[in-house]
C-alpha cells in the first residue's frame, strides 16, 4: 500500500486489461504516479466502479480535411477514381475556415467516442494549396486539451505528374509536420513518387505513411518498391501502408510470403474497413468480394497493424461517426474474427496503432500521461462484442467529456 500526500486525483476501483481485479490509479501533475489496490491518500476521487479503463483509442488514418462533404456531392459516386475526382473538384473552393469547421465536427465526435491519439492525412497540392494544412494545424493546437493530433501531409493526386505539388509539400514540411505520406497509384511514375517521398522523409526525419495497392488486382503491386526503399534506408518500424486491399486477393501461399516480407522489413499495415468495403468489388454482379485485408491474421504473422476510420461522410465513405470501437466491431464482423481474436481486435485500435505511430508515452502505466477513457463494461473480453458506452475521458488527468449510462424508465404500477 502506498501512502502519499501528493496525488491530485485517484481513480478508484479501475479495471485494466492487464489486471484481473480492479486497482486504484494515482495521478500527480497530469501523470500516473501509482497503480495498486487501495491507495491510501487524500485526493480528489473518481469511483470507476470496476469498469474498464483504456488509454484511449488511437486512430492512425483519418482525413479531417475532406470530411462531411455529403451535402455538396450532388450525385452518388461509386469507384475510387470517382471519389478522388469529386473531392478534387470540391477542394478548389475549400477555405481554411471551412476545413476547420468540418474537421472540428469529426474531431469532437472522435473525442467523445474515446479517441485520445490521431494521425490525420492532409492533402497538399496546387488545388488546395496549404489551406487545409493551416486549418488542421489550428485544430491540433485548439484541441490539444483533449487529443494528440498528428499531421501527415501527402499528395493525393500524384507528385511527379502534378507541377507545383513538390514545392508546396516542401513548404509544409518546413513549417512543421509529423509524418509524410504518398499515393503512388495516382502518379504516372509510381516508383519515382515513392523515392521522392522517402527522400523527403529522411531529409526531415519523418515517419512514412502511404496509401497503397488500393484495388483487388493481384497481378501488379507497388509493395515490393516500398519494402525495398524501407530496407535500403534502414527505415524499418517507421513505415506504414494503408488500405493494401490487394492483400485480400492473394492466395494463401503468396499471402504467407508477402506477410513474411512485410514483417522482416518492419512495414506496418493499416486496414480501413468502412472505405475498403464501400469501394472495393463494386463492379461485381454477384458474389462480391469483401476487399478487406485481414489485419488480425497479419498480426499473427508478426506485422504491426491497425484498424482506422479513414473517411467520414464523403464520396469515399458516406458513413461514419469517428467511433473506433464501432469500427473495430465492424471489422471483427466482416473479417469473421473468432471470439478468441476479440482481444486482438481491441489491440488494433489501442496498443498496436500506438506502436505504429511510435508513441512512447501511451498506456496506463506509472510515468505515463493520465490519458484514459472509461467503458461501461467489467470484462475487457466483451468490449468488441458488446460495444459498451464510453462514459468519460481524461487528458493529462483533466476530464474531457462525460456520458451518463442509459437508464430504463419502468412504468409505475
Amino acid at each position: 500500500m502506498t501512502a502519499q500526500t501528493a496525488f491530485d486525483l485517484i481513480f478508484r476501483n479501475t479495471l485494466m486489461r492487464s489486471s484481473p481485479t480492479p486497482v486504484d490509479i494515482g495521478v500527480t501533475g497530469g501523470r500516473i504516479t501509482a497503480i495498486e489496490p487501495h491507495l491510501a491518500c487524500e485526493a480528489v476521487e473518481i469511483d470507476v466502479g470496476g469498469r474498464l479503463a483504456l488509454p484511449g483509442f488511437v486512430d492512425t488514418h483519418i482525413h479531417l480535411d475532406k470530411a462531411c462533404l455529403l451535402e455538396r456531392c450532388g450525385h452518388i459516386h461509386g469507384t475510387l477514381g470517382d471519389a478522388i475526382r469529386a473531392v478534387s473538384a470540391m477542394k478548389r473552393d475549400f477555405s481554411t475556415d471551412d476545413v476547420y469547421a468540418r474537421g472540428a465536427k469529426v474531431l469532437e465526435r472522435a473525442i467523445v467516442h474515446g479517441t485520445t491519439r490521431m494521425r490525420t492525412h492532409v492533402e497538399i497540392d496546387p488545388r488546395i494549396g496549404l489551406r487545409s494544412f493551416e486549418a488542421v494545424k489550428a485544430l491540433k493546437r485548439d484541441y490539444a486539451w483533449a487529443i494528440d493530433l498528428s499531421l501527415c501531409v501527402f499528395p493525393q493526386e500524384g507528385l511527379t505528374n502534378d507541377p507545383g505539388a513538390d514545392e508546396l509539400l516542401l513548404q509544409a514540411l518546413r513549417d512543421g509536420t509529423d509524418a509524410i505520406g504518398g499515393c503512388p497509384y495516382t502518379d504516372t511514375d509510381p516508383n519515382a513518387h515513392l523515392k521522392r517521398i522517402f527522400d523527403l522523409a529522411q531529409q526531415f526525419d519523418l515517419d512514412v505513411d502511404l496509401h497503397l495497392d488500393f484495388d483487388l488486382d493481384p497481378s501488379w503491386s507497388h509493395l515490393d518498391e516500398v519494402i525495398g526503399q524501407t530496407e535500403q534506408r534502414n527505415y524499418g518500424g517507421r513505415v506504414a501502408i494503408g488500405h493494401v486491399t490487394k492483400l485480400s486477393a492473394l492466395p494463401p501461399e503468396r499471402l504467407k510470403a508477402t506477410t513474411a516480407q512485410l514483417a522482416k522489413a518492419g512495414v506496418a499495415v493499416t486496414v480501413l474497413p468502412a472505405t475498403d468495403l464501400y469501394l472495393m468489388g463494386r463492379e461485381a454482379t454477384h458474389n462480391a468480394p469483401r476487399g478487406l485485408t485481414l489485419a488480425h491474421k497479419l498480426v499473427a504473422g508478426g506485422i504491426v497493424c491497425s484498424v482506422a476510420t479513414n473517411n467520414v461522410l464523403n464520396p469515399f465513405t458516406p458513413f461514419g461517426d469517428a467511433s473506433l470501437l464501432r469500427m473495430a466491431n465492424f471489422y471483427a464482423n466482416v473479417a469473421q474474427a473468432a471470439v478468441g481474436d476479440f482481444d486482438t481486435c481491441l489491440d488494433l485500435v489501442t496498443e498496436l496503432p500506438a506502436r505504429l505511430m511510435n508513441l512512447k508515452d501511451y498506456g496506463i502505466a506509472v510515468g505515463k500521461p493520465a490519458d484514459l477513457v472509461v467503458l461501461d463494461i467489467k470484462d475487457s473480453r466483451f468490449a468488441i462484442a458488446e460495444l459498451p458506452e464510453i462514459l468519460m475521458g481524461f487528458k493529462n488527468g483533466r476530464q474531457t467529456f462525460e456520458r451518463s449510462p442509459a437508464k430504463l424508465l419502468h412504468p409505475r404500477n
